[in-house]
C-alpha cells in the first residue's frame, strides 16, 4: 500500500537535457519513453534568442503543472523578469 500524498512535503527535482546522436541499435537501450521514441525525436527546439526566453520557457511548463519555484508561483518570477526585477544571466 502506498503512502498518504503529503501536499505540503517539498520535493527538489533535478533536469537533465539530453541530445545529441542516437546511439546504435545494438546498444542496450536505445529508445527511450513510453512509446520508443530515440532521444533525437522527443529533443524540444526552443525559438528563444536569450537565454531569459528559456527560462521563461520553463518556468512556463512548471506553471502547466501546477510546481512552484522557490515557494513562488511561476508567473510571478516571469512578471519579475519581463519588469527587470529579476536579472537573467547572459549566456
Amino acid at each position: 500500500m502506498q503512502p498518504k500524498f503529503n501536499p505540503n512535503k517539498i520535493k527538489v527535482m533535478y533536469l537533465r537535457c539530453t541530445g545529441g546522436k542516437v546511439g546504435a541499435t545494438s546498444a542496450p537501450f536505445p529508445k527511450i519513453g513510453p512509446h520508443g521514441l530515440s532521444p533525437q525525436k522527443i529533443r524540444h527546439q526552443s525559438l528563444a534568442r536569450e537565454l531569459s526566453g528559456i527560462i521563461k520557457e520553463i518556468l512556463g511548463t512548471a506553471q502547466s503543472v501546477g510546481c512552484n519555484v522557490d515557494s513562488c508561483h511561476p508567473h510571478d518570477i516571469i512578471d519579475d523578469i519581463n519588469s527587470g526585477a529579476a536579472e537573467c544571466p547572459v549566456s
